[in-house]
């Protein structure tokens, strides 16, 4: 299973913007170069962030973007399921598209939906918090 560089863009978007200091705003153009991600990018992960009540966008020429909750209160399984929403690993998971013969006595799709549960339930352990904790650390690889 690979996740979409789109998700990966939005833990890396919370990520720089969860090491910011309260009070203290991230900008799209900042965030575009420290990552190296494009800019048009890194504007739709934040607008689908902040659809997602994850992050805030503040208007203006002091604007810029941070967190809407605190980091602690931000879980990674659940930004995962809401930005990715496509965890078809086969066609047997989609109802809709199923033409395998094998499908009603196949222990393999059962087998994936678990070894899927187990994945989020990983993820569902951690935090932005967690994410974070080596701040120091990351913000040097970032050069910042």
């Amino acid at each position: 299973m690979q996740l979409k560089k789109y998700t990966d863009y939005a833990l890396r978007v919370l990520i720089f913007v969860g090491m910011k200091h309260e009070g203290e705003l991230a900008s799209i153009k900042e965030i575009s170069e420290t990552y190296n991600i494009s800019h048009n990018h890194v504007s739709k992960v934040v607008h689908e962030l902040s659809k997602e009540q994850l992050i805030e966008t503040v208007q203006g020429r002091y604007g810029g973007i941070r967190l809407a909750k605190r980091v602690e209160e931000i879980n990674v399984g659940e930004v995962v399921r809401k930005i990715e929403q496509d965890f078809v690993l086969l066609e047997c998971f989609d109802r809709e598209q199923n033409h395998c013969i094998i499908s009603p006595a196949c222990k393999l799709k059962h087998a994936l939906h678990e070894a899927l549960e187990a994945f989020f339930a990983v993820l569902d352990g951690y935090t932005l918090e967690d994410l974070i904790v080596n701040e120091k650390e990351l913000l040097a690889l970032m050069g910042l």
